[in-house]
């Protein structure tokens, strides 16, 4: 394309540098801000042979008129000013969250001589102590009554000791207040408490019982019985508190555990955070408009843009991949230890994440599809846009996933009432072709009809197939080799979202509001979900088991004893060598030998 002459110019004298890029359109508003790691390489290639690659992009380069850079120091750098740039102008074609007002968080006034705990929407209180943002209003309302009923913190407004009241209020005669405002409560006491508070709110339950053990004990040998009384309620609250809530998941610790799950244009991601080996609280955001984003590029956004801002965080965060810039994101939280844990349990909490993002988005998903008591049920209206002859109550929808021909994967996930079915999920190994996507379709389609029907099992009302007529006859034929011609299939093509059936010439288009084509979509991208993840494991486990098996004297019952140990290969890259050598069957001079072989890319 025909590029205007003060554009081709800003393009020629781009330097070869770090920074972000903002593409403006003809009335000056910004279209996209991006970054680089080097402003000449990265911004002429939106005009290459790749610049229309998506039809996003398509759209965006067919509106740029002008072009702004800003040069910084470092990528890290320019990671963190493309994130702020994005929440200033809100760009149209970068990924946004769908809900970017300000978060409530709590704020403990640390700068005033008796601190009070309020509920904020800006952090711009001074010497104040932030806990936040909950996205989860019920369990900021939770947590502010639970701190009323343990700890006597006053909700006056007035500027003590300089400007105080004749006589305590109602909280003091209802033992919700120890009145500091008239002298019943010394400063130094009233800070104690105060401390505890924090505490409180960073999740350690533990150290907050113990010191109101002390206290009370302290009360009691005073003969100050009634305030003795007092704690031992409070030290009763935390026990209730715990009971229901203390999930085990890392033994001990504090750790932010990330989950992200995607599905089309949504994105959800969830911060489990646990203090103490406990989980104590949930957070999520929604983001939108990743359709054509990479799922690195989306948690790079979601670590930047939701995760770094928060003011507490815990120092070591379990990822559910690598992200990309992880160098950067390195730079921006050096106190970070970003880890992807491959087993152990600290793998299963970062499941336990990647599943509670994958819940919420399904609620998300679930609560917009545009149908009210007038609109069609999405299952009868699937079963009439096809033409089928019952009702698909239940639905399966296959899909295949590789990685440069390796680690070729197939995954079934099943659909009953409109809802998935996680007991009813299956994933196949390819054991034929790994890059011949139409056997690969035909394998998985003959393994599981000829499995079902050996186990006596009821089979789908319908069958989907993510691909076009390729995929589709694989799955007919193998369809017919299972006895099974009758059961319906169809395709369903992402491009255009068409959606072939046999015997019919032209694919069938559905309006992109239509319930059935929403229902399509979404059984569609949870099936390559679920294939993708199988995949990266396959890759994983492949990634490790090689490198370790490379290396002389190191046999599967070593491996083993290594992984179960360090639950990472980057767990025993960063292991000592009296660590590794303390397990039953190593060496001292065995651990050298694994040490140097791994360091030196083995």
């Amino acid at each position: 394309m025909a590029l205007p002459d003060r554009l081709a110019r800003k393009l020629d004298a781009l330097p070869d540098k770090p920074g972000v890029y903002l593409w403006k359109g003809a009335g000056g508003d910004t279209l996209y801000v991006g970054k680089a790691k080097s402003l000449r390489a990265r911004v002429p290639s939106y005009f290459g042979p790749d610049g229309g690659a998506t039809p996003e992009r398509a759209a965006l380069v067919g509106q740029i008129a002008d072009l702004e850079t800003i040069i910084v120091p470092s990528e890290a750098q320019a990671l963190l000013l493309e994130n702020n740039l994005i929440k200033e102008h809100k760009p149209r074609f970068n990924i946004r969250l769908t809900d970017d007002k300000s978060y409530p968080r709590i704020a403990v006034t640390l700068g005033e001589p008796f601190p009070r705990v309020l509920v904020v929407r800006r952090v711009a209180m001074s010497g104040a102590r932030f806990f936040g943002p909950y996205t989860d209003v019920a369990t900021l309302r939770q947590t502010l009554r639970i701190i009323r009923r343990i700890f006597t913190v006053r909700s006056c407004h007035w500027d003590l000791p300089r400007d105080a009241p004749a006589r305590p209020c109602l909280d003091y005669h209802i033992e919700r207040c120890r009145a500091p405002c008239v002298g019943y409560q010394s400063e130094a006491d009233y800070r104690r408490m105060i401390d505890d508070v924090v505490l409180f709110l960073e999740g350690k339950t533990v150290d907050v019982r113990i010191r109101l053990r002390e206290r009370m004990q302290q009360a009691s040998q005073q003969l100050d019985f009634e305030r003795a009384a007092q704690v031992r309620d409070a030290l009763k609250w935390l026990d209730q508190l715990e009971q229901p809530q203390a999930v085990e998941l890392i033994g001990r610790g504090d750790a932010d555990a990330v989950g992200l799950a995607r599905d089309g244009d949504d994105v959800c991601g969830v911060v489990l955070r646990v203090r103490d080996g406990k989980l104590i609280a949930r957070d999520h955001w929604f983001l939108e408009n990743a359709e054509h984003e990479t799922e690195g590029a989306i948690l790079a956004v979601f670590l930047v843009r939701c995760y770094l801002p928060l003011e507490v965080r815990a120092k070591r965060v379990l990822l559910p991949f690598s992200p990309d810039d992880l160098d950067s994101l390195a730079e921006l939280a050096p106190a970070v230890d970003w880890h992807v844990p491959q087993r152990g349990s600290d793998a299963k909490l970062a499941e336990l994440a990647d599943q509670n993002a994958r819940y919420l988005l399904d609620g998300l998903k679930i609560e917009s599809f545009d149908i009210d008591e007038r609109s069609a049920d999405p299952v009868f209206a699937l079963g009439r846009d096809l033409g089928l002859a019952a009702v698909p109550r239940a639905f399966v929808c296959i899909d295949i996933s590789t990685n440069q021909g390796r680690d070729t994967v197939g995954s079934l996930v099943w659909f009953e009432a409109g809802r998935p079915k996680k007991a009813e999920y299956r994933r196949f190994r390819i054991r034929g072709a790994p890059q011949d996507d139409f056997a690969a379709v035909h394998e998985v389609v003959t393994r599981y009809l000829t499995r079902r029907r050996a186990e006596g099992k009821p089979l789908p009302d319908l069958m989907v197939i993510d691909g076009g007529k390729g995929q589709l006859g694989a799955a007919l034929d193998a369809a017919r080799g299972a006895g099974l011609e009758q059961l319906p299939i169809v395709s369903l093509a992402k491009r255009e979202e068409e959606i072939y059936q046999p015997g019919q010439g032209e694919p069938l288009r559905l309006s992109r509001r239509s319930p059935s084509l929403k229902l399509l979509q979404r059984a569609r991208d949870e099936a390559h979900r679920f294939a993708v993840t199988y995949s990266r494991q396959r890759r994983s486990r492949r990634t490790i088991t090689s490198e370790l098996l490379a290396i002389p004297g190191i046999g599967p019952g070593r491996r083993r004893a290594l992984l179960e140990r360090f639950g990472s290969l980057a767990g025993v890259k960063t292991a000592t060598p009296a660590e590794i050598a303390a397990l039953p069957g190593f060496s001292t001079k065995l651990a050298e030998r694994i040490l140097d072989r791994l360091h030196a890319g083995v």
